[in-house]
């Protein structure tokens, strides 16, 4: 469960205030990857907060209303499919996280990240393994990613129903690989992806 462990091994290095960052939508072959970073108060405690994919979207809701209503600060980002394809996934959620915390407002002296090193701060970094299921902070910012790209999977639902964002939100379940087989690729797939790559590299290849 996420705790603030972390926050307190740096707090005890002299921080006083701790940036969270998390992602939300790696795995998926299509829609955007979103971002998220997060200040929480130092003495805000909720057992409630977790990794985001281990509760359900209700609660992550009524999280995601009570993480931005007490939050000092928080920003989010949404990385573009044509910044995934460009980048990697990999590279596209560094940059995601650097933007994320770079768009605070506040003053931070240090930062939390799941599992991801990053440079260019003058402040201690702690990157941490499956860090949204032990960090709050990191947690926190897992649920604001995750509510803001799923209402933008459901928003895509709404414009490309064939490929049932909705249930899927564009990851390659049974029923999304069929719907692909059977009406092709959409704007909004992630063209670096497999099986996507597969699917339009014959036609990359007579052009």
């Amino acid at each position: 469960m996420a705790n603030r462990e972390y926050e307190t091994q740096l707090m005890n290095l002299g921080c006083t205030t701790i940036v969270g960052t998390d992602e939300a939508g790696r795995g998926p072959i299509a829609g955007p990857l979103v971002v998220a970073a997060v200040v929480l108060p130092n003495d805000y405690v909720n057992v409630s907060i977790n990794d985001s994919k281990k509760l359900t979207d209700k609660k992550r809701r009524e999280l995601y209303s009570e993480i931005i209503k007490v939050a000092l600060d928080y920003s989010v980002v949404i990385v573009s499919l044509e910044d995934i394809d460009r980048l990697n996934i990999y590279m596209a959620s560094k940059e995601g996280m650097i933007r994320a915390i770079n768009n605070l407002k506040i003053n931070y002296d240090g930062i939390l990240t799941d599992a991801m090193p990053i440079k260019g701060y003058n402040c201690p970094i702690l990157p941490l393994i499956k860090g949204d299921e032990k960090s709050i902070s990191i947690a926190a910012a897992s649920i604001l990613a995750k509510v803001t790209r799923d209402n933008i999977m459901l928003e895509l639902d709404k414009k490309y129903p064939l490929y049932d964002f909705k249930n899927n939100k564009g990851y390659a379940t049974k029923n999304h690989i069929k719907a692909l087989e059977k009406y092709g690729v959409c704007e909004e797939h992630r063209k670096t992806f497999e099986p996507i790559f597969s699917i339009i590299k014959p036609k990359l290849d007579l052009t």
